[in-house]
């Protein structure tokens, strides 16, 4: 690590101490830069590392609410307008317990070089709150949402700041939320992607994200002349990611023997089908059940439940050839990457942001694995919000296949961006690196022409 490198993450650290996610973010980020910096003297000049950091405006607010029980709550909502050099901020909301600073500037920093390997012209956001949507009743979901949204709409529109929904916030929150910005601003606009269809909603929004990581997978794949199809694969989470990365990868002939939840995770030899998957879909959907069901459901399906003792993950040691992990970020430490290399795995498609540490992602490289990291792989869901607020300005909607020939083509742009910028900077066929170069020249060649504001 150069030493104009270990000064810029220093700073950054020393600024925003105790934001470990934020920092772990940063470090992978400038550390992959490295080369553009040597090349490119002219962004250390503008200190463009230390302006990209820092974000352009940060919202903390109280979010009162009453219960069924009559119990008045109080939570913390936040909002993080990171970058808007290339266009209006964009990126989900999370409604969880472990909702804070560190981890929603993490999310945000990493959006903004996301958003700006799709190719459309969004910036970078994220928000949330500390709000836990799980064992509470609908009322009270609807409650929290207007209460949250009663502060949030004075510091977002559809030109200035477009949330969508992330962990903890599917169509059920969008619309409370989507409903009590309507009535407090009296007006219908595309302010909220992951909407219903019949209010404005995209098709395929809500399978974009895991879809969007499949189609990367075998945009990777095809650099060696391979495909998926017969290809055995490992799939963490059970939400909208886990649903749709499974359902794609049945599509194009893989098989899919994992799926978990925060309790534990579920092995099915025999792969999930359409029919079984349908069942989860109701199971995690519908009736918000746990994956433990799946193996009572289902004969040959084993279930583990989740042991905090273990220093790794038992999902990932299953033979396989390809990865998915899309349930959080840094559930593949260093030994489940060994593990996965061990059981066979030399593909790893992100769905979940940054859900690979530091050692596993080192493991990777050294492996030479085919590995997409989150902000090149996951990058779907967001280039589809991107296609929703397009229709949105038009008051039209595009059919299911034309959005998904669309994602499609935006996938294979990512993909491409990521190999010509690692080969272009003495890289070839790093993903990690070329996905940071080439996410990050648009945005700073943008802030560059703008000048220092």
């Amino acid at each position: 690590m150069s030493n104009i490198v270990s000064e810029i993450i220093g700073e950054i650290k020393a600024r925003d101490p105790n934001q470990p996610e934020f920092h772990q973010a940063v470090e992978e980020v400038v550390t992959s830069l490295e080369p553009v910096l040597k090349k490119r003297p002219e962004y250390v000049k503008a200190k463009m590392l230390q302006r990209i950091a820092e974000p352009e405006r940060l919202m903390m607010f109280r979010v009162p609410w009453v219960d069924d029980q009559g119990q008045v709550q109080v939570n913390r909502g936040f909002r993080i307008e990171m970058n808007s050099a290339i266009g209006p901020y964009k990126g989900g909301l999370r409604f969880h317990p472990s909702v804070n600073l560190s981890i929603l500037k993490f999310l945000a920093y990493e959006q903004v070089f996301k958003n700006s390997l799709t190719t459309l012209p969004m910036g970078g956001g994220k928000g949330g709150s500390d709000f836990d949507p799980k064992g509470k009743s609908d009322n009270e979901v609807m409650r929290f949402c207007q209460a949250f949204m009663s502060e949030l709409f004075r510091h977002i529109g559809p030109d200035t700041d477009v949330p969508a929904g992330d962990i903890g916030v599917g169509g059920r929150e969008i619309g409370f939320l989507f409903g009590q910005y309507k009535k407090l601003r009296n007006e219908f606009t595309g302010v909220l992607t992951g909407k219903g269809l019949n209010w404005g909603g995209s098709l395929i929004r809500p399978e974009a994200t895991g879809y969007g990581a499949v189609y990367f997978a075998a945009e990777m794949l095809a650099t060696r002349g391979e495909t998926l199809k017969g290809k055995t694969c490992l799939v963490s989470g059970s939400g909208n990611v886990a649903q749709y990365t499974v359902e794609k990868l049945n599509e194009m002939g893989a098989k899919s023997v994992t799926l978990s939840d925060s309790s534990g995770y579920i092995y099915d030899p025999a792969g999930i089908s359409p029919e079984k998957l349908a069942f989860v879909m109701d199971l995690k959907n519908v009736r918000r059940g746990r994956m433990q069901e799946y193996a009572s459901k289902f004969k040959g399906a084993t279930y583990t439940a989740v042991n905090p003792k273990l220093d790794h993950n038992p999902l990932w040691a299953h033979k396989a050839q390809c990865a998915f992990p899309s349930a959080t970020q840094n559930e593949v430490n260093g030994i489940d990457a060994q593990n996965l290399i061990k059981g066979g795995v030399y593909v790893v498609s992100e769905g979940a942001n940054m859900p690979t540490t530091p050692e596993g992602i080192s493991v990777y490289l050294e492996n030479k694995i085919l590995y997409g990291l989150g902000k090149a792989a996951n990058a779907g869901g967001v280039a589809t919000s991107g296609l929703e607020m397009a229709q949105n300005s038009m008051r039209y909607s595009w059919t299911r296949e034309e959005v998904d020939n669309r994602l499609k083509m935006i996938m294979k742009s990512i993909h491409k961006a990521c190999v010509e910028a690692a080969a272009a900077y003495g890289h070839p066929g790093n993903y990690v690196i070329g996905a940071n170069i080439a996410g990050f020249l648009k945005v700073a060649d943008s802030m560059m022409d703008q000048g220092v504001v």
